[in-house]
């Protein structure tokens, strides 16, 4: 399972997005910022408890937390996805 928060007008998330389409692989993706109310509230309460402040993009691959756009990590963690 791959997700990602996102803001739609930041270029690194939009790297991220990019680098995992290229690769076809399938991921939730929240563009925090489009959110609304309720959404967006718990979307920035899951980013804090993942990475203990706001930042973006955060990719979550199984169990792995990668904060910004870090393609060897992104290999590393998806070489143990199925």
């Amino acid at each position: 399972m791959v997700k990602v928060y996102a803001l739609s007008t930041c270029p690194w998330c939009k790297k991220v997005k990019r680098y995992l389409d290229d690769r076809n692989v399938e991921y939730d993706c929240i563009d925090v910022d489009l959110a609304k109310g309720e959404e967006q509230d718990k979307a920035l309460k899951e980013v804090e408890k993942l990475t203990g402040k706001r930042a973006f993009p955060v990719t979550v691959i199984n169990d792995q937390v990668i904060i910004g756009f870090k393609e060897d990590e992104f290999e590393g963690a998806l070489k143990g996805e199925t």
